[in-house]
């Protein structure tokens, strides 16, 4: 089996944006690229062939969702991810931080007190939302429920702090992301089937996010991942963090992720800044709820930059036996019409979530296809 390796092909002229690929036991993903979110073990609505169909070129699988169900045990039993689901593409595991800490609907008169989570300097105490059985995830924890799902990458765990954190807790919790990255590092040394990705924060403090990816990119880390945006800040206040992580890891040349990220704007800006990998459940969130990427046009030519999305859920396209866009050449434009897809989603027939989901996915690749084209070309 081939060994992990990232290499870079072009740096641009325009920006700081890179074109490179990463290669894997399960195949090649070619960046900047998008990652498409699999939270429970699966893209929702879709199999391994559907996935296949949309040229999607890796998962992101969540440990928390994981963790609570079917379990990590069921998982390794079962010859882990890939063979469970049936996902033939390099998967990345998050180390489950995210969603224990979304969980922690802070007091904010005491923010060492959340409600439904106990932060300690160990780890995590938490209750499940399913049952609310007590679990803990430390570290170590993390990193040995991770080795069992079997992804292909790794995440370290970390604390994310909500929106609004005072720069006092803000400081605080860098410090434990950052024994908590430490001690990540040491319990996946004996990992080798598998690659970790540190993780940066600091909140919304410029000081504090050039110091945590100063300390992040001095470990050992394989890749590097900026986490802590997408929790409530404005566009602004993200693109000012990623800034302030990027200044320092420009010339790092490490796979950098971007934790969260997936409208099309803020992509575009963030690989303009380096960032090489994003995941992101708006594509397939919008599908499910009946919004369509189409490809825009301006003057009778087509930017790839440009797009539109469009509510198939309007009484317009009742009798459109239009595909979504003519142009496009995923499963579900060259078989089936607006018409049908606006028939679905009326009925709230289930074939409607996985033939937009299919559509939403491809059209993301492609856009992800013709980045990476324009930064060979020098026009981005």
């Amino acid at each position: 089996m081939p060994n992990f390796s990232f290499s870079i092909h072009t740096k641009s002229k325009k920006s700081d944006a890179r074109r490179g690929t990463i290669t894997t036991p399960y195949g090649k993903i070619e960046t900047p690229a998008f990652v498409t979110v699999g939270t429970k073990g699966t893209v929702k609505s879709l199999d391994a062939q559907d996935l296949t169909r949309s040229n999607i070129q890796m998962i992101f699988v969540n440990t928390y969702h994981l963790v609570l169900s079917p379990g990590v045990d069921v998982i390794q039993k079962g010859g882990g991810i890939h063979n469970l689901t049936k996902i033939q593409v390099p998967i990345i595991s998050d180390s489950g931080g995210f969603q224990v800490f979304s969980l922690a609907k802070s007091d904010r008169k005491n923010e060492e007190s959340p409600k439904l989570v106990k932060i300690t300097h160990d780890g995590v105490l938490f209750r499940s939302h399913i049952d609310g059985k007590q679990h803990e995830f430390t570290p170590e924890y993390s990193i040995k429920a991770q080795s069992k799902i079997g992804a292909d990458f790794i995440v370290t765990f970390d604390e994310c702090v909500y929106y609004g954190a005072t720069e006092k807790y803000t400081e605080k919790s860098m410090q434990r992301t950052h024994e908590w990255a430490q001690r990540s590092l040491r319990a996946s040394r004996l990992k080798h089937q598998q690659k970790i990705f540190g993780v940066i924060q600091g909140g919304m403090y410029k000081k504090f996010r050039r110091a945590s990816a100063e300390f992040i990119a001095s470990l050992s880390f394989w890749g590097l991942a900026i986490g802590g945006v997408s929790v409530g800040e404005t566009k602004k206040e993200m693109r000012d963090v990623v800034k302030w992580s990027m200044e320092v890891l420009h010339k790092d040349k490490r796979p950098i992720h971007l934790l969260g990220v997936g409208y099309v704007d803020d992509i575009f800006d963030m690989i303009k800044m380096g960032v090489d990998t994003f995941d992101c459940v708006v594509p397939t969130r919008q599908a499910r709820l009946g919004r369509l990427y189409v490809q825009k046009f301006e003057n009778g030519k087509m930017k790839f930059e440009n797009y539109n999305m469009i509510d198939i859920y309007k009484t317009i396209f009742k009798r459109d036996l239009k595909p979504i866009d003519e142009r496009c050449e995923c499963y579900t434009c060259k078989n089936f019409s607006k018409a049908y897809l606006h028939h679905l989603f009326k009925q709230r027939e289930l074939l409607a979530y996985r033939l937009a989901t299919i559509h939403n996915l491809y059209f993301i690749e492609k856009l992800f296809e013709r980045i990476r084209r324009n930064i060979e070309l020098g026009n981005f």
